[in-house]
């Protein structure tokens, strides 16, 4: 018997087998030749701010493990969606990477409609680390404690107004869950990154931030800007000296970022391993420990199915917080 093309069926059949058979080899074949060209690592926010600090830590380290190129590329808008997106629909071979945020865990309950699924178009590669937030003000505002900002925004509703990378960041999130436990009114200015944000903070054009540590702490060292507090539930390692806003009277108050690395769906398992197990090295050295905590981070790595339960639990966390708000994207 022949098939409609004129092959006889056993051979056929015989081929479909072969290529099935030869897939998996295939795909085992260019995972163990991995990389032979440079990588890019999307960020899906503006230069400047703690999203491109830490990538880019992370891209220096990797490049010089690896043996090839592992290039930061920075595709920011619609709060962190175009360059998730981009990195959704690229070919899953392992060298278009995406360098998500806490907000990669907010936009599925932010936005009605996303271009991509955060679970099912993704493969998590890994946690690269958590984040401490903190407090800033512009030096004019005359505040120099938590409670004072509480006492001035009471005396002056809507009058202050607090920067966040986007609508919907955590740090946003930060901003929204500060307002209703100290009960108090100020108004949103939503940048599209934390750059931009930290630019018109230092300018006096905004008074207050809720801001990730890296990219922050230099602005906070050169007396540019005033920290108040730290956002997570301990205090900072870099400003152990510096009070959580939950210790500095708003009880419960608890906020921060994380940072990790995802591919897109369908890339080989032993691609994933492989970059997984590179960026835990990298994590694992002394100066990018000592570095990250310098700058308000604290490793976490681990594994690829570790970071996906992380995700999901996020995903899970913050969808009540952001329907009681009443946030909107941008």
């Amino acid at each position: 018997m022949k098939s409609r093309e004129g092959i006889p069926r056993r051979s056929f059949l015989g081929a479909l087998a072969g290529a099935a058979t030869l897939a998996p080899a295939l795909a085992h074949a260019q995972a163990g030749d991995y990389p032979n060209r440079p990588i890019r690592l999307v960020v899906p926010f503006s230069p400047g701010g703690s999203s491109d600090a830490v990538s880019r830590l992370l891209s220096q380290k990797l490049s010089t493990q690896l043996g090839q190129q592992v290039v930061v590329d920075s595709r920011p808008g619609a709060g962190g969606n175009l360059g998730a997106d981009l990195v959704a629909k690229s070919k899953p071979d392992g060298y278009t990477l995406l360098f998500a945020a806490g907000s990669f865990a907010v936009n599925v309950s932010l936005y009605e409609k996303l271009p991509y699924d955060p679970l099912k178009d993704f493969e998590p590669v890994a946690h690269i680390c958590r984040v401490n937030g903190i407090l800033v003000t512009h030096p004019s505002v005359k505040a120099n404690s938590v409670q004072d900002l509480i006492a001035l925004a009471k005396a002056q509703p809507g009058t202050i107004n607090f920067a966040s990378a986007g609508n919907g960041t955590i740090l946003h999130l930060a901003g929204e869950l500060f307002k209703g436990q100290a009960g108090v009114n100020m108004t949103h200015v939503p940048y599209r990154g934390s750059g931009p944000a930290l630019s018109d903070l230092i300018g006096g054009q905004v008074q207050v931030m809720f801001a990730n540590v890296p990219g922050t702490l230099q602005h906070v060292k050169a007396g540019k800007l005033r920290v108040l507090a730290a956002t997570g539930d301990k205090r900072a390692s870099s400003l152990p000296e510096v009070p959580t806003i939950a210790e500095a009277g708003v009880p419960g108050f608890q906020a921060a970022t994380w940072f990790g690395v995802l591919a897109p769906a369908g890339t080989p398992k032993e691609i994933v391993a492989k970059v997984n197990a590179e960026i835990n090295k990298a994590l694992a050295a002394p100066e990018m420990v000592e570095h990250l905590r310098n700058d308000g981070a604290d490793v976490v790595g681990g594994t690829p199915e570790q970071f996906r339960a992380f995700l999901k639990a996020e995903i899970d966390r913050w969808g009540p917080v952001v329907k009681a708000a009443g946030i909107k994207p941008n």
